[in-house]
C-alpha cells in the first residue's frame, strides 16, 4: 500500500489525517473532481530540477508551477520540469504521478506556493491514483518546514 510509509510518519507525530479512496484518477484536476475537494484546496506535487537537484514544487490543482519564479526563489541558475524516467526511481513506493508532498519522506527538498498556505485543509494524492489524504494545512507546514513564496500561475 502506498500510503503506508506516509501513514506511519503522520501517525508516530499524532498528526491528525483522513485517508479517502476514490475511482481511479490520474491528474490533479481529475481527481479533485472525483473527490469532490475544490482544486484551490487540493496539492499537486511537480518534480523539478534546479541546478541538478530534484526538489518538489507544491502548487494548488488551480495553478501551474511558474519555473522562473520557482528558479528565483530556490536562488538557482537553472531550473526545469524534470522527465518521469528522472524522477520514477526516487519514488519506488507511489505510483508514477501521485507523490505526496512529503519531502522529508524522500530526502528532497519543498518549495510550496503560497496559495497553498493559505487553505485551512490541505487534500494531496497519497502514493496512488485511488488514494487522497486530508489534513490540516497548518500541520503540513509545520511538519514539513517548506520554503514558501509565488511559484505557481493560473491555468
Amino acid at each position: 500500500m502506498p500510503a503506508q510509509k506516509l501513514k506511519q510518519m503522520l501517525d508516530d507525530r499524532n498528526i491528525k489525517y483522513i485517508s479517502i479512496n476514490h475511482s481511479p484518477a490520474y491528474t490533479a484536476r481529475e481527481t479533485a473532481a472525483s473527490t469532490f475537494v475544490p482544486r484551490r484546496e487540493f496539492a499537486k506535487t511537480i518534480i523539478v530540477d534546479l541546478d541538478g537537484e530534484k526538489v518538489m514544487a507544491v502548487v494548488s490543482a488551480s495553478r501551474h508551477v511558474d519555473i522562473s519564479s520557482l528558479r528565483s526563489l530556490a536562488g538557482a541558475s537553472e531550473a526545469r520540469l524534470a522527465t518521469e524516467d528522472e524522477f520514477k526511481a526516487l519514488f519506488p513506493d507511489c505510483e508514477l504521478g501521485a507523490m505526496p508532498p512529503f519531502g522529508s519522506l524522500y530526502d528532497m527538498r519543498v518549495y510550496v506556493d503560497e496559495m497553498v498556505t493559505e487553505v485551512d485543509d490541505l487534500c494531496f494524492n497519497a502514493g496512488s491514483h485511488e488514494q487522497i489524504m486530508r489534513m490540516n494545512c497548518a500541520d503540513y507546514l509545520q511538519f514539513e518546514q517548506p520554503v514558501t513564496g509565488t511559484i505557481a500561475v493560473k491555468e
